[in-house]
């Protein structure tokens, strides 16, 4: 599936992705490929994202975590919406 995370200054990452959790103000939410559509509010907290190969924008955009293939961007809250293999989350 194809994510883009856009703040108020930039499209700060476009590319491809196999899972993305989210902190929605309910609770920590993951979406994968073929996930129902969804729109979701999200508050402060990390986003973390699994990727199958990495690429040189994702190093440079993203800050690496523990876990292989796995990175990660803090938000102050946001939108995040699912829609057939792509999610976009507006963060803040």
């Amino acid at each position: 599936m194809i994510l883009d995370i856009l703040t108020p200054e930039a499209l700060v990452f476009h590319g491809a992705v196999d899972a993305v959790k989210m902190p929605g103000i309910e609770g920590e939410l993951q979406v994968l490929n073929g996930h129902a559509a969804i729109i979701s509010a999200l508050k402060a907290g990390t986003v973390i994202i699994d990727v199958a190969q990495v690429t040189p924008e994702i190093t440079e955009k993203l800050t690496k975590t523990t876990e292989p293939n796995k990175f990660s961007f803090e938000i102050n809250g946001g939108v995040a919406e699912m829609l057939g293999d792509k999610i976009v989350l507006l963060a803040d």
